[in-house]
């Protein structure tokens, strides 16, 4: 069973910036590729970001690409979303994932591939 817990979610004005991190338990941390999704309201929960396991390959959708950045430390079993020049559309519940352990970072765009989900952060982007 692993754990995830996010964190550094809030108001921003448009512009600006936020870092949303996420530590999980355990020890399969390193052997899991990581995810970040959404879900504004009224609206389905869509795909973020997600890296693999060793944090070389990195996934954005394209409305967030050169804006958020992602990244991860398997020492310390986190993953952080970098969030810069947010938009008022950003405004979202943003939930952390991981994926089942070994599983290629391939697929890892669908919410099916992950095994575990956080509890989610809101972000707030005012206009």
């Amino acid at each position: 069973q692993v754990q995830l817990v996010e964190s550094g979610g809030g108001l921003v004005q448009a512009g600006g910036s936020l870092r949303l991190s996420c530590e999980a338990s355990g020890r399969t941390f390193s052997s899991r590729v990581m995810g970040w999704f959404r879900q504004a309201p009224g609206k389905e929960r869509e795909f973020v970001s997600s890296i693999s396991r060793s944090g070389g390959t990195t996934y954005y959708v394209d409305s967030v690409k050169g804006r958020f950045t992602i990244s991860r430390d398997n020492a310390k079993n986190t993953v952080s979303l970098e969030m810069n020049s947010l938009k008022p559309e950003d405004t979202a519940v943003y939930y952390c994932a991981a994926g089942r352990t070994f599983r290629p970072v391939g697929s890892s765009t669908m919410e099916y591939y992950y095994e575990y989900w956080g509890q989610g952060t809101q972000v707030t982007v005012s206009s």
